[in-house]
């Protein structure tokens, strides 16, 4: 029984995040911030290639009848789309379990706005950014983005009682939370990894349950 969890196709933001979203100062509010990243970031023409190849890879490694889910922001949902067209009525699923790390009223400030406006914050953001909390509603990697992991990890294992894939669209730092959790790792063994180079863009994480546990079966990286 096999969990593939993918992280979207590269969006216009993973593009030109530095030229485009993150201006200094910042010209919209924390709540505009976030609509535009969860409701107007899509893919770009890069990102819209590398959904075409998983369309050429994922049957393979999801077999017949996959439980489809992705998170609710539009650069997952649209990998998705292109990436398995062809589901069932009702598939994929959202789900909030797999969205991005909500940034609260800090979406889109460059660190230099960050640490002037919320001087109080600086010093976890700086060097303790997994329990760093965003002020206005967002949430910790730690304890926001784990919780969800968790959750959708233990639908995920209840999910593929019915089906022998479940496919999971995501975003880097819900895939750094279910990897801790899956691998038995901590989060700072994760980071540490990450540090040296982030998740790409439509990369795949393959699980396989087996004895009630998952166990990592490699990563399938992207030739684009």
């Amino acid at each position: 029984m096999t969990l593939l969890v993918i992280r979207h196709a590269e969006s216009v933001e993973n593009a030109d995040k530095y030229n485009g979203f993150y201006q200094d100062p910042r010209p919209y509010s924390g709540a505009a911030a976030h609509t535009i990243s969860r409701t107007i970031v899509g893919l770009t023409p890069r990102g819209f290639r590398q959904a075409q190849w998983l369309a050429g890879v994922l049957p393979q490694l999801a077999g017949a009848e996959p439980h489809v889910y992705t998170s609710t922001y539009r650069r997952a949902i649209d990998t998705a789309a292109v990436a398995l067209p062809d589901l069932p009525d009702g598939w994929p699923l959202q789900t909030a379990l797999l969205d991005e790390q909500h940034y609260g009223d800090v979406t889109y400030m460059t660190k230099r706005e960050l640490y002037d406006s919320y001087p109080a914050l600086a010093e976890d953001r700086r060097l303790r950014k997994h329990v760093w909390t965003a002020p206005g509603g967002g949430e910790s990697l730690a304890e926001g983005v784990l919780k969800r992991a968790a959750e959708f990890a233990a639908l995920a294992q209840a999910e593929l009682q019915e089906s022998r894939t479940v496919v999971a669209f995501t975003h880097q730092t819900a895939a750094v939370a279910l990897r801790s959790l899956l691998e038995s790792c901590s989060l700072t063994e994760i980071l540490a990894e990450e540090r040296k180079g982030k998740m790409p863009n439509a990369a795949i994480l393959h699980y396989e349950l087996r004895d009630g546990r998952f166990t990592r079966m490699g990563t399938t990286i992207p030739p684009i």
